[in-house]
């Protein structure tokens, strides 16, 4: 049984997605980019900005879904410049702690809206049972 996951403090879909389902304790993450949920535009500011604001997002996803970004075993990134891959790590810490979440880093020509950086994932919830 697959339940769908949204919330109004990340950014609503633009497209034909969720932004997350969850079955049984397991929860999918759609990629989530730079955007401010409650204007939907892209957030001011440099590289570091944008990717604040994407854990931002994914942390309101998690939430929403029960968990947080500490449940996360997955982290798919996505970056149109590779070499800013050493700032990901230093934000990264800032909202992970060890064990990190296995995790894959893609450099790509391009995401939606001309953003730098998009990030996806996995979360495994807590069995409460």
């Amino acid at each position: 049984m697959k339940t769908i996951i949204n919330t109004d403090l990340a950014p609503s879909a633009i497209g034909t997605y969720s932004q997350a389902v969850k079955v049984n304790n397991t929860v999918y993450l759609s990629g989530q980019i730079p955007l401010v949920a409650e204007s939907m535009t892209i957030v001011d500011g440099d590289f570091a900005a944008q990717t604040h604001q994407v854990f931002k997002n994914l942390s309101a996803v998690c939430k929403a879904a029960g968990g947080g970004l500490d449940d996360m075993v997955k982290v798919n990134i996505y970056m149109t410049d590779l070499n800013q891959f050493a700032v990901v790590n230093e934000i990264m810490a800032q909202y992970f702690v060890q064990p990190y979440p296995a995790r894959a880093a893609i450099g790509v020509s391009q995401l939606p809206k001309g953003v730098d950086i998009e990030i996806d994932g996995i979360l495994e919830l807590p069995n409460l049972n």
